[in-house]
Formats: C-alpha cells, sequence, structure tokens
C-alpha cells in the first residue's frame, strides 16, 4: 500500500549523499521528518528505533564503495586517455594518488558530466528506494502528470 506523506526532496538527497562515518539518517514514515542520529546516541534511542522498525525507515548512505562504482562507471564512458589513467590510478588506493575531485578540476567538461551522472544516480537510486518502501510510485506519479 503507497503511502501519501510529504518529503523534502532537498533533505531526502542531504541524507542519501550522507559520507559522515558516524551519522545514520533515517526517514519517518509517518510524518516524512528526515533525520539523523551519531553512533554513540544513548543506547535507549537506538533501541527505541528498533523498536519501532516499521515506521523509522533507515537511509542508506552515500559511502566510499559506493563512490568509487559511480567514479568507475564514469571512468569507462569518457574518451580522454590522460584523465582515464589518473583515475584509474586514483581509485587503486596506492601512493602516490590524488583525489578524483582534485583531478577533474582540471578538466572542466567531464568534472560538469561527472556532476550530472551523479544526479542523476542520486535520482534514481532515491526513487527506487522509495518505491521498496512504498513511498513513491513511478506509475503513480506518471499518472498525475497526465
Amino acid at each position: 500500500m503507497l503511502h501519501n506523506v510529504a518529503i523534502l526532496w532537498d533533505e531526502l538527497l542531504e541524507a542519501f549523499t550522507n559520507m559522515e562515518a558516524d551519522r545514520v539518517y533515517f526517514l519517518d514514515r509517518a510524518t516524512g521528518d528526515i533525520f539523523f542520529l551519531r553512533f554513540d546516541q544513548e543506547e535507549s534511542v537506538w533501541h527505541q528505533l528498533d523498536h519501532l522498525q516499521d515506521r523509522f525507515l533507515e537511509i542508506p548512505r552515500f559511502d566510499y564503495a559506493v563512490e568509487r562504482q559511480l567514479l568507475s562507471g564514469f571512468n569507462r564512458t569518457h574518451n580522454n586517455e590522460d584523465l582515464r589513467r589518473l583515475l584509474e590510478h586514483s581509485l587503486t588506493g596506492r601512493p602516490p594518488y590524488a583525489n578524483p575531485a582534485d583531478i577533474l578540476s582540471f578538466f572542466p567538461e567531464e568534472e560538469e558530466r561527472l556532476g550530472e551522472l551523479k544526479d542523476d544516480f542520486l535520482s534514481n537510486r532515491v526513487k527506487t528506494w522509495l518505491e521498496q518502501h512504498e513511498l513513491f510510485s513511478m506509475t503513480t506519479s506518471l499518472q498525475a502528470v497526465n
């Protein structure tokens, strides 16, 4: 059954792009509110969330593995051999390596393309997650547009 709740898209995207290891974001299915807890929160708070799992959904974070997957996919799609080599080296994690963002700053068009790819990836990831938890439906939203 599809839930009818207002969720602020910007807040949801912010939660999905969270890379802070000590924060866990949640969505309150009843209100649409988004909040985070730190791992050092009182145990009683975590116990309450466990008890109310149907109401509070943990939002998956944008961690290093997801970022590497996105960057690897991007690296296979462009034609610049120099950039490809630099990014491949940065993905190995072996010194000396550079931050992919620093590398891409020298390739503004590719940097913009990666930004667009990341935006599309996140939008699709959020929509899929919302559908899986019956908070959004592509067929419902398409019917509403027509």
